[in-house]
């Protein structure tokens, strides 16, 4: 292995690019059009354009990656996580154009990125799990009977899916038929495929995992436990490791059953097998993610192991030479999300004018955009990561709260005034009573509906960047030119309620995707009207009164801005 095509973009595709320059390995990046001055393709040794803007025309397209990597030079592909990750017939093509597959055989992929195949195989290898489906249900009526003989809440879940899309909890009978139509949208919008199967949700329980390496000759260890428990809409916010406040018999069944589960399928690189632990103490089998996970930094830190290099030497032949792992210390991981925590963490695409990093004694970032970048609707909303790290959990809460006060971004909303407030939650630091709806049910959120500052003028002989593209390659151009001196203003906060005295308005940026009512159809308030998808998440938007709809003007397929207004409700 020479020179790696990294298939992915923004902070992961930058931390996979410098451990090939830590390995001595050349990287190749790919991007869409709006990725055209990204730090990835920045960074890597070459960088090619996909020509296209959506996932679908660029990051999802199989041909033109296979296409770009022969073109590029390389022998190796990896996947970093999200998109073609964990797709069995994206490593298929990738082995049968010659190219060496940075990630586990095709085989373990689609056994356990088939949650239904999944809990088979984790029932052979003896792993604890909660009732549920043996197969795809093939309509919401096979989740109401399964809801009427185990009872509610149930969640279903995207047979082929993960990090929270495609997955939907019904707390009552009514809403089954809904959720399930949105949880095959969102699968097949982010995988493809949209067979869902449903099991028994677990009532406030933490979400844990364990980081798995397995060679080519059989030999697993667990690199660590992770606690994973404070989540929005089914997506992780916070991660830590080790995952803390677990017992030893706890601790033991998950690393037994991990290593089980992995040599049941056959599994060779790095993954992750994740678990609920309820209120009782009950260990559930959830499923297994089959690439690198998102909050593979925590594990990095507390063991001293580069997980993408242990990738490239597992894809390489080598045996891992190692037992699991010694813990030392106690490391954290903030998702640094393009998102509005005053405005339930609707998706926000904007233009960062503030970027100020933390630095001091325990704190990573892993960013993949930089001031100046402008983050558009079509793709995650994941802008950088803080790792912050110390010898216990109370030192890296301690540093985190320092590191969460350093950390500026301006622009855009983000994340950031929810983790500081996190750091400050005793259910968080002291008594741990957090749970994967902890932020949706018992978190008070005070967080204030986010407005940009005032940004200076702009300066007037700043040097501009230019990229140009030679047969798809990309090569960067530095011009020195007078530019024209703008002013910027003080923007003003979107709407929060998404409506006004008649008319429904668009909360977000996002593309429209379900119409649930017609023209002069009567409403009651809470109803269903439209459904908008922006950063690969579906937003309800509900009636904020009850009339007859009337100017329906939204149209499936149309992007809209913020502040639209999509239709009015006015009085019967």
């Amino acid at each position: 292995m020479k020179r790696v095509l990294i298939a992915n973009r923004g902070e992961i595709a930058v931390r996979v690019i410098r451990a090939c320059k830590d390995h001595g390995l050349e990287s190749v990046a790919v991007y869409s059009d709006e990725d055209r001055a990204s730090i990835h393709a920045g960074m890597a040794d070459a960088a090619y354009s996909l020509t296209g803007t959506t996932a679908t025309q660029t990051y999802l397209n199989i041909e033109k990656l296979i296409a770009v990597a022969l073109e590029s030079g390389a022998d190796a592909v990896h996947p970093g996580y999200g998109f073609l990750s964990e797709n069995a017939n994206f490593a298929e093509a990738v082995i049968n154009a010659g190219l060496i597959w940075i990630g586990p055989p095709p085989s373990a992929i689609r056994a356990l990125g088939d949650k239904v195949s999944a809990r088979k195989i984790a029932a052979k290898a003896g792993a604890p799990l909660v009732a549920g489906t043996k197969d795809p249900v093939a309509g919401h009526e096979e989740i109401t009977a399964f809801a009427q003989e185990h009872g509610l809440p149930v969640a279903i879940k995207a047979a082929h899916g993960g990090g929270g899309r495609g997955l939907k909890v019904a707390h009552t009978m009514e809403e089954i038929p809904e959720l399930f139509a949105s949880a095959v949208r969102e699968a097949i919008s982010g995988f493809g495929r949209g067979e869902c199967f449903v099991e028994r949700y677990l009532e406030k329980p933490r979400h844990v995992e364990t980081q798995v390496l397995v060679d080519q000759f059989g030999h697993a260890v667990v690199v660590s436990t992770r606690d994973c428990s404070l989540q929005r809409r089914h997506q992780k916010l916070v991660e830590e490791a080790p995952a803390p406040f677990l017992t030893d018999a706890q601790n033991d069944e998950l690393y037994r059953s991990s290593k089980a589960i992995m040599k049941e399928a056959g599994y060779i690189g790095a993954g992750t097998c994740e678990f609920l632990i309820g209120l009782d103490g009950t260990i559930s089998f959830l499923e297994v993610n089959t690439r690198l996970q998102v909050e593979h930094p925590v594990s990095e830190e507390i063991t001293g192991i580069d997980l993408v290099r242990e990738q490239f030497r597992i894809a390489m032949g080598e045996a891992l030479g190692f037992d699991d792992p010694v813990i030392r210390g106690h490391s954290i991981e903030f998702r640094i999300n393009g998102e509005d925590p005053g405005r339930s963490f609707l998706p926000a695409p904007g233009h960062i004018r503030q970027w100020i990093l933390p630095t001091g004694p325990g704190v990573r970032v892993d960013a993949g955009f930089k001031n100046g970048d402008t983050i558009g609707g079509n793709f995650d909303s994941l802008l950088a990561k803080l790792i912050v790290t110390g010898a216990t959990r109370e030192q890296a809460i301690e540093r985190a709260r320092r590191a969460l006060a350093e950390f500026t971004i301006d622009g855009l909303a983000t994340a950031l005034p929810f983790h500081r407030a996190i750091v400050e939650d005793p259910a968080f630091t002291e008594s741990f009573k957090v749970y994967t709806s902890y932020i949706e049910n018992e978190f008070v959120n005070t967080i204030p509906v986010y407005t940009a500052t005032a940004q200076p003028l702009e300066s007037h002989m700043a040097p501009e960047h230019l990229i140009t593209e030679v047969n798809g390659k990309r090569f960067e151009i530095l011009v020195h030119a007078p530019k024209p001196l703008v002013k910027r203003h003080r923007a003003k906060a979107s709407m929060t309620g998404g409506s006004n005295s008649t008319g429904l308005t668009s909360p977000m940026q996002g593309t429209v995707v379900k119409i649930a009512v017609e023209e002069g159809a009567a409403v009651e308030v809470g109803d269903l009207i439209i459904v908008l998808e922006a950063m690969k998440m579906e937003q309800p938007l509900m009636a904020h009164k009850a009339g007859v709809i009337s100017n329906l003007t939204a149209v499936i397929g149309a992007t809209v801005s913020s502040g639209t207004t999509l239709c009015d409700i006015i009085d019967a």
